[in-house]
């Protein structure tokens, strides 16, 4: 079985030996020393921003949203994971959906003015696949209206824009660590803030609101990372460079031996991370044949993100015509740190008929 992707694991006697010090201490959580000490190696593998580690990849998104204080409008992309509206909705506000950029499949930033009103207080906007948003356009945007940025960087994890982590633009950046993803702990995720003030309330709101033992600064959630999260995300981070590489390759073979499939369009400026590999095709019907025939072989590519969020049955459908036209279409390649190219050779020969 050979599926969209794969959970890298380091070799157990690693993880063990560093998971051995929170056994030592007796300490599994509360923001104990493996989580401290991976925050600080994370910050200074991407050279990013100041990091809060959490629990998930979604609870990030809502926190983030929370200490804007106020609800509201908040423009977002229609071409992402559920999480990216859901939290939206969760935290009171109301998604406003701006349409995607055909081929780099991030939020058009030339349609996020017209969408504005009176009521609008944020844009999240998702960097698809890894791939960067106009960063700069939409900052541009967000200062002349007095809006803040959020960005869903679930896959950004060691991208870089112009010579700096992606992490570091918009007021708060999230990724996620899912056991699926890039860089993982197994479960888990962080929010990336450059400004104190704002750290400082994403720090409360993930930690009940406490200030102190017994003092409350507002409002809290329990968004803490344990230490067997921290433990595994401190053995794999080691190998990241490894997995990009042997990712990078992969990717090379499929656009070597898939020419005639349009795939995702990386904006200039930017070193990518390899996240996925995205394939569009010219139909609907032509990606449901191709995902039969695969999946006949025990090969299980992914719809993602599919359906457009427009049209989800809890948001009021706005028409999306390049975001539904996209999400119909396009199907995520197999893709891992260790798929081998015999592997790949199936995947290419099964859409080649």
């Amino acid at each position: 079985m050979i599926n969209v992707t794969k959970t890298f694991l380091p070799p157990q006697e690693e993880y063990q030996a560093i998971l051995q010090r929170a056994w030592d201490k007796v300490w599994m959580t509360n923001r104990g020393e493996l989580v401290l000490e991976l925050e600080e190696k994370v910050q200074a593998y991407l050279q990013s921003v100041p990091l809060i580690a959490m629990t998930n990849g979604t609870l990030p998104l809502q926190i983030a949203i929370k200490a804007l204080g106020v609800q509201g409008e908040i423009i977002t992309t229609p071409f992402s994971y559920v999480a990216t509206v859901s939290s939206i909705v969760w935290e009171g506000c109301t998604p406003v959906f701006v349409d995607i950029h055909p081929d780099y499949l991030t939020i058009d930033e030339s349609l996020i003015e017209a969408a504005i009103t009176p009521n609008t207080i944020a844009i999240l906007a998702t960097h698809v696949f890894g791939n960067p948003c106009a960063v700069e356009e939409i900052e541009h945007i967000a200062k002349k209206h007095g809006l803040k940025v959020i960005y869903d960087a679930a896959h950004a994890f060691g991208v870089t824009y112009k010579g700096q982590s992606l992490f570091n633009y918009g007021d708060v950046s999230t990724c996620s660590f899912h056991a699926t993803k890039l860089f993982h702990t197994g479960e888990g995720g962080a929010a990336f803030c450059k400004d104190d003030a704002l750290r400082n309330q994403l720090f409360f709101h993930h930690n009940f609101g406490h200030k102190g033992r017994e003092d409350f600064q507002g409002l809290g959630i329990n968004g803490k990372m344990s230490e067997l999260q921290a433990a595994m995300g401190l053995a794999v981070l080691p190998y990241i460079d490894s997995i990009k590489q042997s990712r990078k390759n992969a990717v090379d073979f499929y656009e070597r031996h898939l020419p005639q499939f349009t795939t995702l369009k990386i904006r200039e400026g930017t070193q990518w991370n390899y996240a996925y590999f995205p394939i569009i095709f010219d139909t609907e019907t032509a990606l449901l044949a191709a995902q039969q025939r695969l999946n006949a072989q025990g090969i299980f590519p992914r719809r993602y993100f599919f359906p457009s969020l427009n049209t989800l049955p809890y948001i009021v459908h706005t028409e999306m015509p390049i975001s539904e036209s996209i999400s119909k279409r396009i199907l995520c390649l197999p893709l891992s740190h260790d798929i081998s190219e015999a592997e790949q050779g199936i995947v290419i020969k099964m859409l080649a008929r």
